[in-house]
């Protein structure tokens, strides 16, 4: 695909010059509030609880990062203040809590925000995790769709990077029912696959997608040994069937877990990632002691998102980004003498 000027600078401000991606997710909703609601007798997780937490991995993580993903529920009073004006800025859109029904899941955004917020707000690209199984009931799959296209009409119209995030889940009465934001242990590669190639369609209108590993993480074969030619060979196949930039979510899998998958990833065409669990998980962990929280960020965070960047730094290539960008360029010296006019015709 062929970004216009205003996805091209977007993939630009969120990328590090180089083609990758080295981008920090504290956008989460349930994964955080659900480790502090159990530290209140009533069960909630107080607002300030969490936006400080997320306002701690910003300040913390967010120098080796090349952008970070806010929510606006949080981030908005909690976390955007701490951010570097010289990063990259993704915002999320959709709703946190999905609908549940017998046929499958439905996504929807967040009440009262929208792309042109994002874009009015100075973000530099939208993102959206859309919840996908190929073999959900019809008139799930049809929601789905038309949730994810509509999404993109809206940024192209507003002229910003599209950033989809596909999972696959487990349908009422499958062994895993009822997990919200846990990797599915028993999905299905093809699934994975198939999700993949249905929104790579370009009337979707995606620019770059955030993947999950097409195999369950605890599962994958380390770099080398038995099965990780045909581990590598699933990346590749994602990589035919994506044109354009593609990054890594970690999906609350364990650091090492997360590293291996990675690596695999990069190999075969992927731009990098946008993580957050694998991440800062393990700092969370001594939450309510936020001593102990900023330190384990400081420290044990830090340390392993340095190597997510230099594994990234010298495994992928960001050709796909990079040729989007060359691509970009030529468009922008054929406008001379007709911007403004040029801007915005036949792109």
């Amino acid at each position: 695909m062929k970004p216009t000027i205003g996805k091209w600078r977007g993939l630009q401000r969120i990328s590090d010059g180089q083609g990758r991606f080295l981008m920090l997710a504290a956008d989460q909703r349930p994964p955080i509030k659900n480790v502090i609601a159990r530290f209140f007798p009533d069960g909630s997780a107080p607002y300030d609880e969490v936006a400080r937490f997320k306002r701690l991995l910003v300040q913390a993580l967010q120098a080796r990062a090349s952008a970070v993903l806010l929510d606006p529920y949080y981030c908005l009073s909690g976390a955007l203040h701490a951010l570097d004006p010289g990063k990259g800025l993704v915002m999320t859109l959709e709703e946190s809590q999905f609908q549940e029904t017998a046929g499958g899941r439905l996504s929807s955004v967040i009440d009262g925000w929208s792309v042109g917020k994002i874009k009015r707000m100075g973000a530099d690209a939208v993102k959206v995790l859309a919840w996908y199984r190929p073999d959900a009931e019809s008139q799930v799959i049809e929601h789905q769709r038309n949730f994810v296209r509509r999404i993109g009409d809206e940024c192209r119209r507003f002229d910003i990077p599209y950033l989809l995030e596909l999972l696959v889940y487990p349908l009422p009465g499958e062994a895993e029912a009822g997990k919200g934001y846990e990797e599915m242990s028993g999905k299905k590669t093809e699934h994975v696959l198939d999700s993949v190639r249905e929104f790579a369609d370009p009337s979707y209108g995606v620019d770059i997608f955030k993947l999950e590993c097409p195999i369950a993480s605890k599962q994958f074969p380390a770099q080398g040994a038995p099965g990780s030619s045909q581990a590598l060979a699933l990346f590749e196949e994602i990589n035919r069937i994506v044109d354009r930039p593609w990054v890594m979510l970690s999906a609350g899998a364990s650091a090492e877990d997360f590293y291996n998958v990675l690596e695999h990833a990069c190999r075969a065409g992927a731009c990098g990632f946008l993580a957050g669990r694998a991440i800062w998980q393990q700092a969370f962990s001594a939450y309510p002691d936020w001593a102990s929280v900023q330190e384990g960020l400081q420290r044990d965070a830090l340390a392993y998102l340095e190597r997510l960047c230099a594994l990234t730094e010298s495994t992928a290539s960001g050709q796909s980004t990079q040729q989007a960008v060359s691509t970009q360029q030529s468009r922008l010296a054929a406008l001379k003498g007709l911007a403004p006019r040029g801007y915005g015709e036949a792109q």
